[in-house]
């Protein structure tokens, strides 16, 4: 130890490069850290979506669920494999052990569901790795004072804004939602289909032979070859009002429609549909403050510097504004200021606490060149960390900063004990170059046990599995980090620059520093009482003893905030623009109680689309809203505060189920921890029996103090109208299950028949006949070549409720 000291004192410039080189290194390493709010977090989940068209969910599970679920829990260190199915939908969640290289369970499930893929009855399979990365990293809201046309509104969203922000980089995807799309609707009825004996099949045969392009081989002239090409694409609606979908005998004579007439003249589509150029109905509605907006969620790559990221969309969105006047794009939720303002305030707080440190040193040592010289020893010190946490791929998040600010006030420990040791020996009479040798020689064992001690508390976490262990490692790390940066800074850099300080001066006067000398007294007399100050201990302790069971006890501490999130959910069935309905008038409630403490509504009506970090929203339909609210920063209620108003103003209300959300970090989330603090689970085989089962147990902790949001993941199946084919009788018509329920879905959902360009977008042609009833379903036609049946004849309709 003493030669290592002595080569540092006797070598100041070597000492002094070393250092300066890793502070070049720290700042370059500071540069390129990545800032996010958490640290990158392995989550042992992966999520398997399957999509089939509108089958029950009980068919889903018996065809699809069960083969998936027992070829996922073969996978290897799986734990759980869980699923919810409902009507044309299921979503199976594999959970694997903490430690599992995500990457490669990723890849592996991918390899094992390939044969599901290719089986036709599934519309859509993805499989997906939770990534808490999927949130949004900015939600934004566009509107325009005199636009209302969501399509119009689409296109400078999807065509510009989108474009504009994919293509910085960090940029990962811009979903749109609340859009609606152009669409050529041809309404007729089967009233005029059968008085001109045509079918939705022929008329969406025609439209489509008329609106193509065929390649017709090519021909040669004067050794130039041609291309021969039939052109025959629809340009507008009047083009397709002109296509001649039939004909109709005719008496030469009158004009007027014969029977048994050989001359025939031509239908017009325009004679038996109208033909309008409208939009489709959206698959969700999104507004601001009671306005219909475009919504636009802008994903971040994984692992991309979330502020960054931020920085360079805000600086993006200004030069989108200018070249959009009369749109408005607002920010809802923005999670880089967010992170930034968290990052901000643990770094300030170290700050302060370093402040701190410095001054009482300075009240302790009484001189403002040793304190100077100690105060150095943290920001070196922190700085040398960086260099560390970049080459370990550590980000900046309020994890790692916090253990910067941990480690900050032991940091200055080892530089403390071998500056007053220096000091002392100095004082004492030795020159000030083997003052600085031996007095660092003499502590340095014991400042290099010290810091191993604390490190060997730390350091072990990083082992730890599970959520604990990924929250916190990235911290014990930091502080092992910095206390070896510190340690480092003490034994080499502390004796050089006292050498290098005081080497002209001659030993220094000893000076007093602060006394405790009532603290001696009370020592004196405590000993006096030795068994008196053992019971009080006692007794403290079987206090605390006592006291520990009412501690409550949090996976993480609640956070307020000005924010909230109200979920709603609506009886199952419920269109969306029932639900939309129901949310305006919360929308309303919430003005009215608000007023102007209240920045900005922003609801979500109907199914998510695109990419989402709701890990349910595939499961989120017509029925489901979610409504944002943000108070203003100086609001004086606080979200608990307007939650409880609004919950007392809504109560009971039949039919609506109402969740309130505090916005608190994306934590429990990433962790898999959002889950109710407490779940009952029914098992069994037989469904009603569970359902049963689960009303009762429901019903029994209603009346426990202390619950709410009580909820059961059975509640609300879909009403549903059963087409019972009766197999003799459409046997008979020589008629099958898939016949029947095709042209039941063509009248019911309508037909598409190719598609047509407008305004340089393909836009779908769609015929639809109009809506039907439950009544009317029955005397629904069916076609059989030239026979013509009614649904009722071949099949019973029945109406009951799924699961």
């Amino acid at each position: 130890m003493k030669k290592l000291v002595q080569f540092a004192v006797q070598y100041p410039v070597t000492i002094l490069m070393i250092v300066l080189g890793v502070i070049l290194l720290g700042i370059i390493s500071y540069d390129k850290l990545g800032v996010d709010l958490f640290p990158d977090l392995n989550n042992p989940r992966v999520y398997v979506e399957i999509k089939s068209g509108e089958r029950p969910p009980e068919e889903m599970e018996k065809n699809f669920v069960e083969n998936i679920e027992a070829l996922a829990i073969r996978q290897r260190d799986v734990i759980q494999v869980s699923s919810v199915s409902r009507v044309g939908s299921a979503q199976i969640t594999v959970e694997y052990t903490w430690n599992k290289d995500m990457d490669e369970a990723f890849l592996d499930l991918q390899k094992a569901l390939n044969t599901f893929s290719q089986n036709t009855e599934i519309d859509e399979i993805e499989i997906t790795q939770h990534d808490p990365n999927t949130e949004p990293v900015m939600l934004l809201a566009l509107t325009h004072d005199e636009i209302s046309d969501m399509n119009l509104l689409r296109k400078v969203g999807e065509n510009y804004i989108r474009n504009q922000l994919v293509r910085l980089e960090g940029v990962a995807e811009v979903e749109l939602s609340g859009k609606e799309e152009g669409e050529i609707v041809v309404s007729t009825d089967n009233y005029k289909l059968e008085a001109f004996n045509l079918s939705l099949d022929e008329i969406s045969t025609r439209i489509q032979n008329f609106n193509r392009n065929v390649s017709g081989g090519s021909i040669t002239e004067m050794g130039i070859q041609y291309i021969i090409k039939g052109v025959s694409l629809l340009d507008n609606v009047e083009d397709l009002k002109r296509i001649i979908v039939g004909y109709k005998p005719v008496d030469i004579a009158t004009g007027q429609n014969q029977t048994n007439s050989s001359a025939k003249a031509p239908i017009y589509l325009s004679e038996v549909a109208n033909v309008t150029l409208s939009n489709k109905m959206p698959a969700n509605i999104v507004r601001i403050n009671g306005q219909r907006c475009i919504g636009l969620s802008i994903y971040k790559e994984t692992r991309f510097n979330t502020v960054k990221a931020e920085e360079q969309i805000t600086k993006a969105l200004e030069d989108v504004k200018k070249a959009l006047p009369g749109y408005h794009l607002t920010i809802v939720s923005n999670q880089g200021s967010f992170i930034s303002s968290a990052i901000k305030e643990v770094t300030n707080t170290a700050m302060i606490g370093i402040v701190l440190a410095v001054f009482i040193l300075f009240l302790f040592l009484k001189r403002i060149g040793t304190t100077l010289i100690v105060s150095l020893a943290i920001p070196i010190s922190i700085i040398a960390t960086f260099n560390l946490m970049y080459f370990n791929h550590l980000t900046l998040n309020i994890m790692t900063l916090g253990g910067l600010a941990l480690g900050a006030g032991m940091m200055v420990d080892n530089a403390i004990v071998v500056i007053e040791n220096i000091f002392r020996n100095h004082e004492n009479g030795m020159s000030v170059k083997e003052a600085a040798i031996t007095g660092t020689a003499q502590v340095g064992g014991a400042i290099i046990a010290s810091t191993l001690t604390t490190i060997v508390v730390f350091l072990p976490i990083v082992y730890l599995h599970g959520a604990s262990g990924e929250l916190f490692k990235d911290e014990a790390w930091t502080v092992t980090f910095s206390l070896l940066s510190s340690l480092f800074v003490a034994i080499f850099f502390i004796p050089m620059l006292y050498y290098r300080f005081y080497r002209k001066q001659t030993a220094p006067v000893g000076k007093k520093s602060i006394q405790f000398t009532g603290y001696g007294r009370f020592l004196k007399k405590a000993v006096q009482y030795k068994w008196l100050v053992i019971l009080l201990a006692v007794i403290l302790i079987s206090i605390s003893f006592f006291i520990f069971p009412m501690i409550g006890t949090e996976f993480m501490p609640k956070t307020s905030s000005r924010e909230f999130d109200i979920d709603i959910k609506m009886t199952e069935g419920t269109q969306l623009e029932r639900t939309s309905s129901a949310v305006n008038n919360i929308e309303i409630l919430l003005r009215e109680l608000a007023g102007d403490e209240l920045l900005t509504i922003y609801s979500h009506i109907g199914a998510e689309t695109g990419l989402t970090g709701d890990a349910q929203a595939v499961f989120k339909g017509e029925n489901t809203a979610s409504i944002k609210v943000v108070l203003n920063k100086n609001s004086k209620y606080s979200s608990r505060e307007i939650i409880e108003a609004v919950n007392r103003a809504l109560g009971e209300i039949p039919g609506i189920e109402i969740t309130y959300l505090e916005s608190e970090s994306a934590l429990n989330s990433i962790l898999g921890t959002e889950e109710a603090p407490l779940v009952v689970e029914v098992k069994g085989e037989d469904l009603e029996t569970i359902e049963l089962l689960t009303a009762v147990v429901k019903d029994s902790i209603l009346d426990i103090p202390g619950l709410f949001n009580i909820q059961t993941s059975i509640e609300g199946g879909s009403p549903e109208v059963n087409v019972v084919i009766d197999r003799l009788r459409a046997g008979l018509y020589n008629l099958n299950v898939s016949t029947v329920i095709n042209q039941v879905k063509d009248q019911l959902e309508g037909k598409t028949a190719g598609q047509m360009d407008s305004g340089g977008e393909q836009i779908d042609i769609t015929l639809k006949l109009p809506d039907y009833d439950i009544y009317s379903l029955k005397n629904m036609v069916i076609h059989n070549g030239a026979e013509q049946i009614r649904l009722d004849e071949i099949a019973d309709i029945q109406q009951s409720i799924s699961p």
